[in-house]
């Protein structure tokens, strides 16, 4: 695997690197040892599937507070999306600061977002499909939220048209910084 850091600290972009042959190919998608020696939180404890019909569908930007603040791995494994992090670690040099990538069945590139991110994607497809894997069980009573179109991060979407968003999307306040 190829671990490509992003301009936040801790979240990597990460390729995979194919053996090629007359059958196709094959591809390490995660190895703990490779994630622990480069100090990435490698206990993976949950993975879950997000299958999204249209495309235009927004999820996030979700995350879980302290104690139980989760890593992910993210893949999509069939269309395509923007895959986007913001950087809410107060005492982080990158606090404040997003970064989106494209993640799609055809790249097969994967996103590892540390602990103290907030996540979320727009589909680029219609019937995308994303497997997370995590490395905290998920916690109601844990789990926030920040408005997608937060104007203290201006993210930049590329959406033309009002995205499809549930109702518990919407209703997240905008990012409340402590001082």
């Amino acid at each position: 695997m190829n671990f490509v850091e992003t301009k936040l600290k801790g979240a990597y972009v990460i390729e995979i690197e194919p053996i090629f042959d007359n059958r196709g190919f094959f591809a390490r998608s995660w190895c703990q040892q490779e994630f622990s020696d480069r100090g990435l939180n490698p206990n993976l404890v949950q993975c879950n599937i997000s299958f999204n019909t249209k495309k235009g569908t927004l999820r996030g930007m979700h995350y879980q507070c302290k104690p139980y603040e989760e890593a992910k791995l993210v893949r999509c494994t069939r269309g395509s999306i923007y895959d986007v992090i913001i950087d809410i670690r107060d005492d982080s040099t990158t606090f404040k600061q997003w970064f989106a990538v494209e993640l799609g069945a055809d790249n097969r590139k994967m996103l590892y977002i540390p602990e103290g991110f907030a996540h979320g994607f727009l589909t680029l497809e219609d019937n995308t499909e994303i497997f997370y894997q995590m490395s905290d069980f998920y916690h109601s009573d844990s789990s926030k939220g920040i408005r997608w179109d937060d104007p203290a991060f201006a993210i930049q979407w590329h959406v033309t048209n009002q995205p499809i968003i549930s109702a518990k999307d919407l209703s997240y306040p905008l990012y409340k910084f402590h001082s």
